[in-house]
């Protein structure tokens, strides 16, 4: 019994971060022990007071086959809302392996938005399995959640919202408030619907509390009202709570009803998983590659990106093959021909950057096109001076040649303007034609470069040095 009350004591002792904010990885041994030995006790004391981000990081941290059964073991008093705070490969094995009864348990008192956010990626047999174990209010509200287009604001919204209706007084509402166990643990404002539930307007709580007790609730209803609808892009909804300063927004159906509230909780994730996205797609990986993924599952979504840059690699080596000639008789030439394509890859790379980055974000429009891609433009012009003097002068000096300088120079100049306008257009076009740029912009940017770079260092060598 001492021995058991040391151990308990110890893992209670440990930070549950290190110093670079990882999970300690002796606090993860240490549960892992617990979870192993079905020492309920340690792991009451220890696991269920964490925060959900926190024991998310935990579940991610144990073996596979610790995860169900640390839940299992915990039962109630495990926070399911932990589970949104994994990878979806981890969740989604984690689900597999528990019962439909005890995720409809752990799913019951989360906010609707959280309980989706888990239900969504189960297949239908599973799913309705669990729905079958819930109440039909529970079932009814998660229901509208799952009915609602993936990537939508349905999707992410919160069904639990403050409402009533425009001809209560102040007094009423603050009784309510006091009174009524049912309204959300937090909320941010008092939304206005009429008798069929048809959103009337919104009142800020600030307001509420320094309105007189008589007033009715009409008469504070904010002239300025940024409605949510339901089937809305979460994305666009996102950018709508950046622009204007959002904290809360309601969300209606296509009648006017009023469904549910988006908060900035759940924005500050969406804002989060788009750029996630962005950033891999811009490498050429899947924008749902997660940590945990399988090898095998990793591998094939990488290979088919692959696949197209080695198709384009041949195009560029196709190119240096016209000249193939002209390098026999000047090796210089297949020496510095990758600085000129490399050089070009790269400043196309911080171009096709902002220009998606611009274009995710609608910052880059018909209104501001020209002007941006002429910005572009003069910038690659500068570098591309500034870079022609620097390789122009070294390749002079390394290789005895003057005019070898000047063509390189020219092709660094010629390349970079190139790139600057390929960084802008390829993206551009893409997105005119419904491709996600983020997707496919890098290969094609690059390929230009390459096939650019090649085509005029070489061409003006052979012109300029007399080598055809």
């Amino acid at each position: 019994m001492a021995d058991t009350q040391t151990a308990q004591d110890a893992v209670l002792e440990r930070p549950i971060r290190d110093e670079d904010g990882a999970i300690d990885a002796g606090l993860i041994e240490q549960i892992s022990q617990a979870v192993l030995l079905s020492d309920l006790t340690t792991l009451r004391a220890v696991v269920a007071d964490m925060h959900e981000a926190d024991l998310g990081a935990v579940l991610e941290a144990l073996d596979p086959e610790e995860r169900p059964r640390l839940i299992s073991l915990l039962g109630a008093d495990f926070d399911f809302t932990a589970l949104t705070e994994v990878d979806d490969a981890v969740r989604e094995e984690i689900l597999e392996e528990l019962s439909a009864q005890t995720v409809a348990e752990g799913v019951r008192d989360l906010d609707t938005d959280d309980a989706v956010y888990i239900l969504e990626d189960l297949n239908e047999a599973d799913k309705q399995e669990v729905l079958d174990k819930l109440t039909p209010s529970e079932r009814i509200a998660l229901q509208q959640g799952l009915d609602c287009p993936e990537g939508s604001a349905g999707r992410r919204m919160q069904s639990e919202v403050v409402a009533v209706p425009p001809f209560w007084t102040v007094g009423q509402t603050i009784d309510y408030l006091r009174e009524t166990k049912d309204v959300p643990e937090r909320f941010f404002e008092i939304f206005i619907a009429d008798p069929a539930h048809h959103f009337v307007g919104t009142v800020q709580l600030d307001r509420l509390l320094r309105t007189k007790r008589p007033v009715t609730i009409a008469e504070l209803v904010g002239e300025e009202n940024r409605v949510v609808k339901a089937t809305d892009d979460i994305e666009d909804v996102a950018r709508m709570f950046q622009r204007y300063n959002l904290v809360a927004a309601p969300v209606i159906d296509d009648a006017g009803r009023l469904v549910g509230v988006m908060t900035i909780d759940d924005i500050v994730d969406v804002i989060e998983e788009a750029a996630d996205d962005d950033v891999k797609q811009l490498g050429g990986v899947d924008a749902d590659e997660e940590l945990s993924d399988p090898v095998r599952q990793i591998a094939k979504s990488r290979f088919r990106w692959l696949f197209i840059n080695l198709l384009t690699s041949f195009l560029a080596a196709a190119v240096m093959s016209l000249f193939e000639a002209q390098m026999t008789k000047l090796v210089a030439l297949a020496i510095l021909a990758p600085i000129v394509a490399s050089q070009g890859g790269n400043a196309a790379t911080q171009t096709m950057t902002v220009a998606v980055r611009a274009l995710a974000t609608q910052e880059l429009g018909a209104w501001n096109l020209r002007r941006f891609f002429t910005r572009e433009m003069i910038v690659g012009l500068l570098n591309g001076v500034g870079f022609a003097l620097i390789t122009g002068v070294t390749a002079a000096i390394w290789f005895s040649s003057t005019g070898l300088g000047l063509v390189i120079g020219v092709a660094m100049i010629v390349n970079l303007i190139a790139a600057a306008g390929a960084g802008v257009a390829i993206p551009v076009l893409l997105d005119r034609f419904d491709i996600d740029p983020a997707i496919a912009s890098g290969t094609f940017v690059t390929t230009v470069t390459d096939v650019v770079g090649f085509f005029a260092f070489l061409g003006i060598a052979t012109l300029w040095l007399g080598l055809g």
